[in-house]
């Protein structure tokens, strides 16, 4: 028996007369309706899970209380297949499909909603949630309750009386049709309790009942009023005449079976009593986590969602009188004022930790500062920053300056980029609200103020004004000003409560230090590379970019030449009537539209013809995308000819940066077509040359440190060719003997197990049969059993505990671990063998950035860094400090964590990106 249950109190509403209105819900049926009235390719969250049923389950549960206004709440579901029924009729549902795993694996969350939401749900061995509602409905009707029902399965007709009335689902879960003794009565032209009567006679193919051939729901239901009951049916079937009496008598014994199995049973043991169902506050924190964790974003759904919790209303009333929100704050207009404020708080406040946050906005290398609130303790304060007097913008500045004052924000790295604009330097953050939620939640997707706000303080933020970055739109339509100074310092008291929330949680999950040690202080100098940004050589980029689209157009007319007309390139449609119809080339993998066409596709399709279609093709996609990239980075050139690229610390679970507007992770650099868009970033006026510098080889590094394999440490420690030396031991051949074909399998191998490549994955990456491929991984691990090993130990472990970890101690959560759905769990293996491997790779070049930066201030070195890309840092080099600054490189780098299997580090130098290379 599952059940859950809280300490309730009810809520007002009630139903007619000022009765106390239950309302019951088949979960089971309700949450099967959902799985196939959404389409699951639209419901899936980033580890693969379907929520088509959560999300449905969910609205029409949201939409049905929020239209019924139910006093009292309960959920029923199904326990198993096995229950009285399938024992008294074997056959019993047989006829059904293997419940699929998709659908199964959405059961266990919508449990957790309703948990989280404080609905009892109830299941119950041997009996079918039917029987536990029709339970429950016996006894609150007699209680002097109103019973609502909502099902989809038309057995509970039965219960419906002048108090008890069912729901019934006649489009998807969006339409409800409100089943009354009159309305059971027109429909099928029986009373609720001749149902049963009616139901047995029918038969119900759904669960493997067989009716009386030729007998239908009229002729069942004229001979229900016509001898009043099934009993006396039975007892004169020989009054039946003609060819349907001799139906009737010939199946009368299954019919009868029928009528035991139909009739709901009222009698089931349950945990819980009718008055223990009444509705109770949701445990919102609990409710916003696992919609985060669903990825349900969208405002409406949740606003649904949260809009029927019973504390709705008293909890609003409270955030909007909650101290130092709106109520408590001052607007900061009289000359002095802040200068008062600021020495006021640091004076009063125990913590002295204040809270910043700003309306800002940044592009193109420059920015702009708008309205700034402040809060701290019970107070809060706003202030236009461009009104200030001298004084007080001194008084401000230093504060902002002081490392003894300490400060919390939101997203502290655009905050300090956008001040910077005003000199103003900021120092003394100890807390990021944004920074600790992602180390909280590394999988997360959304890190803005007011989804934090909500789901960990259950605080409402002007959602009206609230920008995508979580900040006030700096934009926004015309507004009340002191409503938007109000709705600003309620987002700086959202921070201030985030950033005492969040101290408790990160040394709960031992990520204090990660966030003080390594995030913040990467936060401040990304900011200031972000200032930097790299120069740029526009008149490169718009040469290349004219090449590229005159290859293009030479492309597109050989293509046009290969299939005899011309055609659009980029309409898949065209594409696929071509090559699988006029051409008849070989199929691709069937899609909804017809043969896919995609990349992968094409290059199987050109091993599998002579056709020059299929190349032809891959090169127009390959020019169209050299060109978007070239033309993505002329719109992103400043005014002073620098390039500014945002670096993004809360994007990927395993801590690695990336980057957009522009994003320097798709500068290609394969082919030396990709490689001319590298040679558009250049040294700056006043410094002497590029300086760039990588790992090698850190990831295949790491896995040997945290696998201990002795033969693998010891191919690094030789200094040889890693892949070369690898292939010797793996092939049982002298390294000289090794070719080049060699080499490549070993390396895709050796890379893609950090991966959790399998056999067949390799297989397809190499080309390969899966048994050639097996076959290459098991001599693989018969010499590398330390790696085997570990890979195995690592999956493990992080089932047992939840979790993977890095060298620093950076956690990734896998719930999906022990998903009993093989997709998710499977996806979450792989992403346990990755994450420590590529989050520890992301971690030490973390440390390596803040060393490298460390070093180069503290010997009062110009060259600055720029650019971070994987494992890749650049830097521009000034005048005369090529020689101190390789050398501080190397050390720095080499120096940053200390593996079993040393860090090497390649460096370079030249004029612009691609000459630096190494």
């Amino acid at each position: 028996m599952a059940t859950q249950s809280a300490d309730k109190s009810a809520p007002g509403g009630a139903g007619s007369g000022g009765r106390p209105r239950l309302m019951l819900l088949d979960g089971h049926s309700m949450a099967y309706r959902a799985w196939f009235a959404l389409p699951a390719e639209n419901f899936s969250t980033v580890t693969g899970q379907t929520t088509n049923a959560i999300y449905g389950f969910a609205s029409m549960l949201a939409n049905t209380v929020r239209d019924e206004q139910p006093t009292h709440l309960a959920v029923a579901f199904d326990l198993s297949r096995k229950t009285f029924r399938s024992e008294e009729f074997p056959d019993y549902k047989a006829n059904r499909a293997k419940t699929p795993d998709e659908f199964k694996s959405q059961i266990g969350l919508i449990h957790e909603l309703l948990d989280a939401m404080h609905i009892s749900r109830m299941s119950v061995e041997g009996f079918e949630a039917d029987d536990i509602i029709a339970t429950l409905a016996t006894a609150a009707a007699a209680e002097g309750f109103e019973v609502l029902i909502v099902t989809g399965d038309r057995d509970a007709l039965q219960l419906v009386t002048e108090h008890v009335t069912v729901l019934y689902p006649t489009k998807g879960v969006s339409e409800l049709t409100r089943y009354t003794p009159e309305k059971v009565a027109e429909k099928y032209g029986v009373t609720p309790s001749q149902y049963p009567d009616l139901a047995a006679l029918r038969g119900d193919p759904s669960d493997n009942l067989p009716g009386i051939p030729g007998v239908g729901e009229k002729t069942a239901a004229k001979w229900v009023n016509q001898f009043g009951s099934f009993d006396e049916l039975v007892s004169r079937a020989d009054e039946v005449k003609g060819k349907i009496g001799e139906k009737l008598r010939e199946h009368l014994d299954s019919v009868k079976r029928n009528r035991v199995l139909t009739e709901l049973v009222r009698t089931v043991e349950l945990p819980l009593g009718v008055t223990e169902l009444a509705r109770a506050p949701f445990d919102r924190e609990a409710v916003g986590q696992l919609l985060e964790s669903l990825e349900f974003r969208n405002p409406n759904f949740r606003e649904r969602v949260y809009g029927v919790d019973p504390a709705g209303a008293e909890l609003a009333e409270e955030v909007a009188a909650a101290p130092g929100i709106a109520v408590e704050g001052t607007l900061l207009t009289e000359p002095g004022a802040l200068a008062g404020w600021l020495a006021e708080a640091g004076n009063t406040i125990g913590t002295g930790l204040i809270a910043v946050a700003a309306v800002h906005q940044w592009s193109l290398g420059t920015g702009e500062v708008g309205e700034i609130a402040l809060a701290a303790g019970e107070t809060a304060a706003w202030f236009d920053p461009t009104q200030l007097t001298e004084q007080d913008e001194r008084a401000f500045a230093d504060w902002l300056a002081d490392a003894d004052r300490p400060k919390a924000l939101h997203i502290a790295k655009q905050v300090i980029r956008a001040f910077a604009e005003r000199s103003w330097t900021i120092r003394g953050i100890v807390a990021d609200t944004a920074l600790a939620a992602y180390l909280d939640k590394p999988g997360r997707r959304t890190f803005t103020l007011d989804v934090l706000a909500e789901e960990y303080l259950a605080r409402s933020l002007a959602p009206a004004e609230v920008a995508e970055s979580g900040q006030l739109s700096f934009d926004a339509p015309e507004h009340d000003p002191t409503a938007g100074a109000q709705a600003l310092m309620a987002q700086a008291r959202a921070v201030l409560d985030l950033a005492a929330f969040f101290e408790t949680r990160l040394a709960e999950v031992g990520a204090t230090g990660l966030l003080q040690e390594m995030e913040l202080p990467i936060a401040e100098l990304l900011a200031r590379m972000e200032r930097t940004g790299i120069a740029a050589d526009r008149e490169w980029l718009t040469t290349i970019e004219s090449q590229f689209a005159a290859e293009i157009q030479r492309v597109v007319g050989e293509a046009h030449a290969a299939a005899g007309h011309e055609f659009n390139l980029g309409s898949p449609k065209q594409l696929q009537e071509i090559l699988f119809g006029e051409l008849a080339l070989p199929k691709t993998k069937k899609i909804k539209t017809g043969y896919t066409t995609d990349a992968d596709a094409l290059t199987w399709l050109a091993t599998q013809t002579t056709n020059e279609l299929p190349v032809i093709l891959l090169r127009h996609r390959d020019q169209a995308k050299l060109r978007t990239t070239v033309e993505g980075l002329l719109k992103t050139v400043s005014p002073k000819g620098r390039i500014h690229t945002t670096f993004n610390q809360m994007v990927a679970a395993t801590g690695r940066l990336s980057s957009q507007d522009p994003n320097l992770q798709n500068i290609p650099v394969r082919t030396e077509e990709g490689r001319q868009i590298r040679r558009a970033f250049v040294v700056g006026e006043g410094y002497e040359a590029l300086l760039t510098a990588d790992y090698s080889q850190i990831e295949l590094r790491i896995m040997a440190h945290l696998s201990e394999d002795a033969a693998l440490i010891e191919a690094f420690e030789s200094g040889e060719d890693l892949h070369t030396t690898v292939a010797s031991q793996v092939f049982d051949v002298e390294p000289e003997a090794v070719d080049a074909e060699m080499r490549r399998k070993i390396k895709a191998m050796s890379y893609g197990l950090a991966y959790g490549l399998s056999a067949y994955g390799l297989s397809q990456q190499l080309g390969i049969k899966p048994g050639e491929a097996q076959g290459l991984m098991d001599t693989y691990f018969e010499r590398f059993g330390g790696v085997r090993d570990y890979l195995h130990r690592v999956v493990e472990e992080a089932r047992a505990i939840g979790y993977t970890e890095t060298l620093l101690g950076r956690r990734r959560y896998l719930p999906d671990l022990t998903s009993d759905n093989r997709q998710r769990r499977e996806m979450a293996e792989r992403m346990a063998l990755n994450a420590p491997i590529q989050g520890s790779a992301a971690d030490i070049v973390k440390i390596a950035m803040l060393n490298v930066d460390k070093a180069l201030v503290g010997a009062g070195l110009k060259t600055r860094m720029l650019l971070q890309v994987h494992d890749e840092i650049v830097l521009e080099l000034a005048p005369g400090e090529r020689t101190d600054v390789e050398a501080l490189v190397r050390e720095q780098m080499a120096g940053a964590y200390p593996l079993r299997a040393p860090l090497d580090v390649s460096v370079g130098v030249g004029p612009n990106w691609e000459e630096a290379a190494h």
